[in-house]
């Protein structure tokens, strides 16, 4: 006897559903409680399943709804259901699959994916054969259903379905699927297309075997004149050029031709996906010359895309000229991420870093930060531009002419992201040309539409390399002058767009800002008392990157009395669970270093508050550790954050941190951190570490016997930047301790010997390694000389490259001692250490006097004829360089 429910149960639940679209919160929340208490009982699951595939008597919403509700039981509870219940449910989903309404029958779906995603198509013998089957029914909606369904489970559960575990079922799918590409409804051939769209990017074996028959499928539905199978068709080729190129070749004029039709498509959504085609392709290395022939129909077709349609225009308000005093929507400030700390050189060939690439800027409109064609088509350009360089202007001039100095302000607007978008790419090209645009941009930064404006602000930013390049007079002083108005924009998207490209010019110029430091503070400071919620945390940033570019000449008196109070008035408005701590905690760490003693005055509650934010985590983990049902887990970027404003405060106020650090349990919770699960907080923890060993020694020494098995057991590059602070604070430490640092070198050298000898260990953890190796050798020469022949060849080339600093001096001293301790260790590499001595441009006159006795001793060991044959094998810079400086 089938189950069948009472009465007065679905009576309630029917009410419950009913109240549940009732748009009063405490209506809503007492449904959720109850929704809680109903969950006690065996058979409530039940009666969802009933009330959605059999009361037809209800309507499809309501229908709809008890499916849902019963889809995230499954996924909260599904393991606890009795087996009577869920074979119910199982039966129920299969028997309704082709219910007449297309709500009901993608509910069935959703809850039948759900099903699948808790492992049980191992337990669902009859699913897959059942649903195929329903594929081949006269009836549209068992068809349709099934398929819905099937599309559900190819998305949510691609990996399964290729598995041993339920034997394979996609050799049976695939030709199946593949059946349905020409069948007569368009809803039918999406599905089918969408289905084996899922199993493109793994190169699933199953499809890899009709390959060629999917494609043919694919180019006979290029017309169809259904959006959705179109959509659908454009998505597979994009795929298609990553994975399976060499099948698309023979066709790839066709298949360019068809491209840019769709990317014109009347369909906005087709249009998108054809015009990620472009992205794929520009990261093939064939693209220039599949392209070539193209690229100039190709090139308006992209530019065209990139106008603001009227609908975008609606959307960002761009009527809307003045907003600076409305508040922001709490739901428009996008979750920022804190990217923690990482130890790293300076080398000789660039004046910084390679920082990450700011971001391309096509997300230059958040409140659409949905992906659109206006950002594809601009992004594509970009890379395209990156593939044909210069080549593509003779195209580009003219339409830039005509798009630049239209009257019309939405394509004047799109002429300019042109421009921002070919910068990195043409730059060579542009140069000419920029002498007279610029001053055209900077006029533009006061036209009187603010998408005008701030679309300029970040196109001028592509160009501050150039800019800053120049005599200042000429370009940078007006462009500063004009993006620090802009700053104090009245409308909201200009202030972000404006800050956001100051940024970009402080990162540029540096130092070379200076002279104008006391214009640029007081603009930012004044955008304090008059900007929103989500700008506020952008003007962080770019207060944190002028501290970052100028340095220590941040540290005047007057610059610190005009900035620092409204910082602190910030501080001291946020609370401890404020995600707003983030920004400005980043931005107080880079103010802090730069300022140097001139942040003594603040550094004392800073400080404090910094200890007891990590102290506060490390008690919730606790606490969520042993009661988790009574305590959420922390977030644990507040101790991530707070942690690295601690290695700013110790690198900026170095010695005058001491008495901060007697006086607090900093220590005993570094402990504890350099041991957390989450390698983000080790990484702090070790770059915290090492700034407080250079710091305030006397403090770390005591628990050096506690450190060092913890930092060693961190020598795992898998996790790269764990382990690349680790190295450097092992390497910090040795400094410091000196000779006594003898009982702990074998806990460290083999990890650090493995690093460097690893193949694909990026460069920044090289270089640490190096160091640290070099400073072992350096306090230890005895226990670390012996290995010398196992690591000397990758430490010279992993150091040539870096500037001359106090850490590269201490590691080269390092390697002096031990070849002097073990000489035979370095014989068969020793063109390596000439080259990498000869990296040096000054070294200390004692340095230099201890490669010169190496460099001699060989020379007169292995006799004057054998050096001039050996020297003979020198690159001729490096025999100069050596001859000249030390007279081999």
């Amino acid at each position: 006897m089938a189950w069948q429910p009472e009465e007065s149960g679905l009576g309630q639940i029917l009410q419950l559903l009913k109240q549940s679209q009732s748009p009063d919160t405490a209506t809503q929340r007492a449904v959720q409680q109850k929704l809680e208490e109903l969950n006690r009982y065996p058979d409530f699951n039940n009666y969802l399943i009933f009330v959605l595939t059999k009361l037809k008597t209800e309507d499809d919403p309501t229908r709809s709804l008890s499916g849902l509700i019963l889809k995230n039981n499954v996924r909260a509870h599904f393991e606890k259901f009795p087996a009577e219940v869920t074979t119910f449910i199982k039966q129920e989903c299969l028997n309704s699959i082709g219910d007449p309404s297309p709500l009901i029958r993608a509910t069935i779906g959703i809850l039948v994916t759900t099903i699948v995603a808790k492992g049980e198509l191992r337990n669902w013998q009859e699913l897959l054969p059942t649903l195929c089957q329903s594929l081949d029914s006269e009836d549209y909606n068992l068809c349709e259903g099934a398929f819905g369904a099937l599309q559900k489970i190819c998305e949510d559960s691609a990996e399964t379905l290729d598995s041993d575990v339920v034997n394979r079922p996609l050799n049976i799918l695939i030709p199946k699927f593949l059946q349905f590409f020409r069948h007569q409804s368009p809803k039918i051939r999406s599905h089918a297309i969408a289905c084996v769209n899922q199993f493109i990017i793994s190169r699933t074996q199953a499809l890899m075997l009709h390959i060629d028959t999917f494609i043919e499928n694919l180019f006979f539905l290029a017309t169809d004149e259904d959006q959705e199978v179109r959509k659908n068709v454009c998505r597979a080729l994009v795929m298609l050029v990553e994975v399976r190129m060499d099948r698309l070749i023979p066709h790839i004029n066709n298949i360019i031709e068809y491209m840019m039709l769709r990317t014109q498509d009347d369909d906005d959504t087709v249009a998108l996906e054809a015009c990620e085609f472009w992205l794929s392709l520009a990261e093939q290395p064939l693209c220039k010359d599949v392209l070539s022939s193209h690229i100039e129909r190709l090139v308006p077709i992209l530019v065209k895309g990139m106008k603001y349609s009227e609908i975008d225009i609606i959307l960002l308000k761009g009527d809307v000229e003045e907003d600076e005093m409305i508040p922001d929507k709490e739901s428009d400030i996008k979750p920022r991420f804190h990217k923690s700390k990482t130890h790293s050189q300076k080398h000789q060939e660039d004046g910084e870093e390679d920082g990450d690439a700011s971001d391309d800027g096509f997300d230059d409109d958040d409140s659409l930060s949905d992906w659109n064609l206006r950002k594809c088509s601009a992004a594509a350009l970009d890379v395209l531009a990156n593939v044909f360089h210069e080549d593509i202007l003779p195209i580009l001039l003219p339409i830039l002419k005509e798009t630049l100095f239209h009257q019309d302000w939405e394509i004047k607007e799109s002429g300019i992201l042109v421009l921002g978008a070919i910068a990195e790419g043409c730059m060579n090209g542009m140069v000419p040309h920029l002498p007279e645009l610029i001053p055209y941009l900077i006029g533009c930064l006061s036209d009187k539409k603010a998408l005008v404006r701030s679309i300029t602000c970040w196109t001028l930013s592509r160009y501050a390399h150039w800019v800053v390049g120049q005599p200042h007079d000429s370009f940078l002083k007006p462009l500063m002058t004009e993006l620090l108005k802009r700053v104090l924009d009245a409308n909201k998207r200009v202030q972000e767009a404006a800050c956001s490209a100051f940024a970009t010019l402080e990162e540029e110029a540096c130092t070379e800002l200076v002279p104008y430091l006391g214009f640029i503070l007081e603009t930012l400071v004044f955008a304090f008392s008059k900007y929103q919620h989500k700008n506020l945390l952008i003007l962080y940033d770019a207060i944190g990157t002028l501290a970052d570019s100028v340095g220590h000449h941040l540290n005047k008196p007057e610059y610190v009395n005009l900035l620092m109070p409204p910082l602190i008035q910030k501080w001291n408005m946020l609370k401890d669970e404020d995600k707003d701590l983030f920004p400005l905690l980043e931005c107080l760490s880079s103010v802090a270093t730069a300022l140097q003693s001139g942040f003594l005055p603040y550094c004392e509650p800073v400080y404090r508050r910094c200890v007891s934010l990590v102290e506060q985590t490390i008690n919730q983990c606790f606490k969520n550790s042993n009661t988790p049902d009574q305590y959420d887990p922390p977030d644990k970027d507040f101790m991530i954050v707070a942690l690295d404003l601690l290695s700013g405060l110790a690198e900026g106020l170095e010695h005058h941190i001491e008495g901060l650090v007697a006086n607090s349990n900093i220590l005993k919770l570094l402990f504890q951190c350099m041991q957390d699960p989450m390698p983000e907080v080790r990484q702090s923890s070790f770059a915290l570490l090492g700034d407080l060993t250079k710091a305030c020694f006397q403090h770390v020494r005591p628990c050096i016997g506690d450190y060092m098995p913890i930092l060693g057991a961190n020598l795992n590059p898998e996790f790269i930047s764990v382990c690349n602070n680790a190295t450097w604070a092992i390497g910090e430490i040795s400094i410091k301790m000196n000779s006594d640092m003898q009982p702990y070198v074998s806990v460290v050298l083999g990890h650090l010997v493995d690093i460097i000898n690893r193949s694909n260990t990026p460069k920044t953890l090289l270089e640490n390694t190096a160091i640290t190796i070099g400073r072992l050798g350096l306090v230890c020469p005895q226990e670390v000389a012996p290995m010398l022949q196992q690591f000397i060849r990758q430490w010279c080339t992993s150091l040539r490259n870096i500037r001359d600093n106090e850490e590269k001096d201490s590691a080269f001293r390092g390697v002096c001692l031990m070849i002097g301790a073990n000489p035979a260790g370095v014989i068969q590499d020793f063109i390596f250490f000439c080259d990498a001595v000869a990296s040096w441009v000054h070294p200390k006159p004692d340095l230099k006097d201890m490669f010169c006795k190496i460099l001699h001793g060989f020379k007169n060991q292995v006799g004057e004829e054998n050096w001039t044959k050996f020297s003979d094998q020198f690159p001729t810079p490096l025999k100069e360089r050596l001859s000249v400086n030390y007279g081999v």
